[in-house]
């Protein structure tokens, strides 16, 4: 057995533990059916109101081109998406459009250029939504995908072009499609 690999008797723990990678996917979506025989997404204005999504995408759009990271910073937060304090969006970062409230920065966390912080996922018969949290000094590289429901703990580093779709734990390096794990190696 792989040291990422669980015992078979493993199971989840308290929400914000951080505990086996088979556990941790999606443990925090929530989910949403959609009647009917098409795709979810053909439903998306029955799960958030139109007007809204319009005025999250204007906010996240002038946010995503402009320089200032007080200013993405102060648009962001007009989304609902919560902003600690030095938080750093690097440029063409993109924040949930659908969901924005559902994401968490911690202080002095980086999201690197071109960044997607996913909160929603629409299926073919249901969608799923999910809290994103960065937890502080975290970084989320260039190019970088976090999907719903994930954690990343304080000081934890995501590399550039991962797909993050279970939580990382404070302190690790994690890279990859599907991200996982990278060995540190000693000095």
């Amino acid at each position: 057995m792989s040291d990422r690999e669980a015992p078979e008797e493993e199971t989840a723990g308290e929400p914000g533990e951080f505990d086996t990678e088979r556990t941790r996917e999606h443990r925090r979506v929530d989910r949403h059916p959609t009647p009917g025989p098409r795709n979810s997404l053909q439903r998306w204005t029955d799960a958030k109101h139109p007007l809204r999504v319009a005025f999250n995408y204007a906010l996240i759009v002038a946010a995503r081109h402009s320089p200032s990271l007080r200013l993405k910073s102060w648009l962001l937060r007009r989304t609902g998406v919560t902003v600690g304090a030095g938080v750093s969006w690097g440029l063409e970062s993109t924040p949930d459009v659908f969901w924005p409230e559902l994401i968490t920065v911690e202080d002095d966390a980086i999201i690197g250029y071109d960044a997607t912080l996913l909160c929603h996922e629409f299926l073919q018969d249901e969608y799923r939504t999910g809290e994103i949290r960065i937890g502080e000094r975290a970084m989320v590289g260039a190019g970088a995908v976090v999907l719903p429901g994930v954690e990343i703990g304080a000081d934890a580093q995501v590399a550039a072009n991962s797909l993050v779709a279970g939580d990382v734990p404070p302190g690790e390096t994690w890279a990859g499609v599907p991200a996982e794990p990278i060995d540190s190696v000693d000095d």
